[in-house]
């Protein structure tokens, strides 16, 4: 597969799993994308640690640092796997797998290198020791009751949003 296949393919299934899905080509693009998603939505937690993070700009009157009280995560992802659909969030280097999985909207951005076909092909990539903290996330969260009534946001966000820079 070449790698726009691979991303076309996230891409779609990321979609088929009820996310939101864009394609960027830079820093602007990415700028422009973050801007239109969270209009209007306060606070915004966003480390701001990696390059795409510093990209999307987060004006700082919205801009909080305590993910716990977030309306909306802006955060880069450590990758995705094609297959599924899914996006890999990991604590490698400290980050909190939380600040994705408990503001009611997360905005994940995934750099198109590091989308993986399948789920196998990322832990051929990796050395040991892994991460204390691996989590795969597909979709928005989304629980059903033993009558099978589906509720959406339960255990993580009611919705995410997913740019491929």
């Amino acid at each position: 597969m070449t790698r726009d296949e691979i991303v076309n393919l996230f891409m779609e299934n990321a979609a088929k799993a009820a996310a939101e899905t864009f394609k960027v080509s830079g820093p602007e693009g990415l700028k422009q994308v973050v801007a239109e998603i969270t209009k209007g939505n306060s606070p915004i937690y966003c480390a701001a640690v990696t390059e795409n993070e510093k990209a999307a700009a987060i004006p700082p009157e919205v801009l909080t640092d305590d993910f716990f009280t977030a309306a909306v995560s802006v955060e880069e992802v450590f990758g995705a796997i094609a297959e599924t659909g899914s996006l890999i969030c990991s604590s490698e280097g400290g980050k909190p797998v939380q600040g994705g999985l408990l503001p009611s909207h997360h905005i994940a951005i995934v750099a198109a290198e590091n989308i993986f076909p399948e789920l196998e092909d990322f832990f051929g990539t990796r050395t040991l020791p892994l991460p204390a903290n691996i989590t795969l996330e597909t979709g928005p969260s989304r629980t059903a009751d033993i009558e099978l009534t589906l509720t959406i946001g339960v255990h993580g966000p009611e919705r995410l949003s997913i740019i491929v820079v």
